[in-house]
C-alpha cells in the first residue's frame, strides 16, 4: 500500500516517535474530558498508567484509521503545509515497530464494527472500568487485551519513558486546573552501555547458597550488607527471592542474555516478567486447599531462607503487590492443568494437541505480543530464530480469537513487572542487581 502522499519510503523511527506522542496526549486530554482518566489518575505514579495512556492512543487511532488494509494519517510536520498528510502503514512503518503494528491492525476491524456504546466501553475497560452496557459484549476483553499489549511493549522503549510524564502534564493541563497539579511520573533507572560493565567485585558477590545468604549483592549502606536474618521486613524476603529467580531466568534463556546487549531495558522487564511467573508458580501459595494445609487463611510465598512470608507481615502499601503475586501463581496452575485436560482430550480424540496457552504466555514475555509475526516482517532466518529459541514460529501461537487468555495472562503478569519496578524497596537496589545479571548473561 503507498500513503496517501504517495510515498512508500519507510519513515524514521524518530519522526513516528514524534507522532505518537502527539497523538499521545491528545488521546489522555481526550480521555480526561470524557471521564475516562481524572486528574489525580493522571498525576498518579501507578505503573498501570503507563499501559493505560499508549493503549488509549492506539484505540484512538483506530477509530481514526479510514482505509483497508488500517493506516493512520500522522500530524502534518508544518502547520501551514498544503500537502495531504502522510499516511503511516505497514509499507512505510519502521521495522522495529512492525510486529506492533501487525497486532494493532488486526484490531482496528473489530473495534470499528463496534456500535458506538460497545466502542465506549472498551475504551472504560482499557482504563480498568467496568462497561455500563447491559450485558457486556464478551469480545471487549479479548481487544482491550492486545491493545495493553501493545501497549505494554511501547511502554518499556526508553525513548517512551522518557517523555511519557510531559504527555501526562499536558493532559493535566489542558482545560485549566484550579491547584497546581504535577504528574509524578518517574521512569525507572537508566541501563546502558556503562551500567552494564559489571566489576570483579560484583562477580564475585553473589551466592548460590540461598539456605542463609542473600543471592545478590547488598546495598552498600547495609551493616550486615549480605545476611538476610528471620528480622528482615518481608518485603525484603520476596524481593531477594525474585532477584535470585532473575539470575535463574538469564541462565536458562540464552535469548534473553543476547537482549541485555542490545535492548537493556526490554530485557530487564523480560527478566523481570520471568521471575515473577517463576515464583507466583512455585513459591506462592495458590489455592484454599494449599492455605488450609498451610495453617494459614492469607496468601503467602516462601522466601529465599525457606521462610513462609505472609500477607499480613507486608506492609498495607505492598500488600496489593503481594496479593497479585499469589493470584499469578493460582492463575498459572488452573491453566497448566486445563492445557494438560486440553491435550488428553485432543489426543482421544485423535488430534493435534493444541499450543498449551502457557507456552504461548512464554512466548510473549520473552519476545513480545508481535513476535510471532516475524515471517510476516521480511525478517531472515536468523533474526527469527533469536526471537523463538525453543521452537520455530508457529502460526497457532498467535490466534485472531478476541477472548485470548494468554495475551491478557501475559498482560497481567508484566503489568506486575512494570509496577514492581517502581516500588522504592526494589528500585533501590534494581541498579546494582542489574549489573551483576548483565555480569551472569555475558
Amino acid at each position: 500500500m503507498t500513503s496517501a502522499n504517495g510515498s512508500d519510503a519507510t519513515l524514521s523511527e524518530e519522526y513516528v516517535q514524534e507522532c505518537f506522542h502527539s497523538y499521545l496526549k491528545s488521546s489522555l486530554t481526550h480521555a480526561k474530558a470524557e471521564g475516562l482518566l481524572d486528574t489525580d489518575t493522571l498525576s498518579s505514579a501507578e505503573a498501570d498508567l503507563m499501559i493505560t495512556g499508549p493503549a488509549l492512543c492506539l484505540y484512538f487511532a483506530a477509530l481514526r484509521s479510514t482505509t483497508n488494509p488500517p493506516s493512520v494519517p500522522l500530524p502534518r510536520r508544518s502547520k501551514n503545509s498544503i500537502a495531504p498528510p502522510t499516511e503511516l502503514s505497514l509499507t512505510n512503518c519502521p521495522q522495529t515497530f512492525r510486529p506492533f503494528w501487525l497486532v494493532w491492525s488486526q484490531s482496528v476491524p473489530p473495534i470499528q464494527a463496534l456500535v458506538p456504546e460497545y466502542q465506549h466501553d472498551l475504551a472504560r475497560i482499557i482504563c480498568g472500568l467496568p462497561p455500563l452496557v447491559q450485558p457486556p459484549n464478551p469480545r471487549l476483553k479479548g481487544i482491550a487485551a492486545d491493545l495493553r499489549a501493545v501497549a505494554i511493549e511501547i511502554s518499556m522503549r526508553r525513548t517512551f519513558q522518557d517523555r511519557y510524564a510531559s504527555d501526562l502534564q499536558a493532559a493535566i493541563d489542558a482545560g485549566g486546573h484550579s491547584r497546581s497539579v504535577k504528574a509524578s511520573f518517574v521512569p525507572p533507572p537508566v541501563y546502558d552501555d556503562a551500567s552494564l560493565r559489571p566489576s570483579s567485585s560484583f562477580l564475585s558477590s553473589p551466592t548460590t547458597s540461598s539456605s542463609s545468604l542473600s543471592p545478590i549483592p547488598p546495598s552498600p549502606s547495609s551493616p550486615t550488607p549480605s545476611i538476610l536474618t528471620r528480622d528482615t521486613p518481608a518485603i525484603e524476603f520476596i524481593r531477594e527471592t525474585l532477584y535470585a529467580a532473575l539470575a535463574d531466568v538469564l541462565e536458562r534463556i540464552p535469548y534473553l542474555r543476547r537482549l541485555l546487549r542490545t535492548d537493556p531495558p526490554r530485557a530487564y522487564f523480560a527478566a523481570v516478567a520471568f521471575a515473577i511467573l517463576d515464583v507466583a508458580s512455585s513459591s506462592a501459595t495458590r489455592s484454599p486447599k494449599t492455605l488450609m494445609e498451610s495453617g494459614s487463611g492469607e496468601p503467602a510465598v516462601r522466601g529465599v531462607l525457606g521462610q513462609t512470608v505472609r500477607l499480613s507481615q507486608c506492609p498495607a502499601d505492598l500488600r496489593p503487590f503481594m496479593q497479585e503475586l499469589c493470584a499469578i501463581g493460582t492463575a498459572s496452575h488452573e491453566m497448566e492443568e486445563e492445557d494438560s485436560d486440553a491435550t488428553v482430550k485432543a489426543l482421544q480424540n485423535g488430534e493435534d494437541p493444541p499450543i498449551p496457552r502457557l507456552e504461548r504466555v512464554r512466548d510473549i514475555l520473552q519476545g513480545g505480543v508481535g513476535h510471532a509475526y516475524n515471517d510476516c516482517t521480511a525478517q531472515g532466518d536468523e533474526e527469527r530464530s533469536v526471537m523463538t529459541e525453543s521452537s520455530r514460529i508457529d502460526p497457532r501461537r498467535r490466534t485472531t480469537s478476541t477472548e485470548n487468555r494468554a495475551v491478557a495472562f501475559a498482560n497481567r503478569i508484566n503489568a506486575l513487572a512494570l509496577g514492581m519496578t517502581k516500588l522504592h524497596a526494589f528500585r533501590e537496589r534494581q541498579e546494582i542487581v542489574f549489573k551483576v545479571l548483565a555480569g551472569v548473561g555475558g
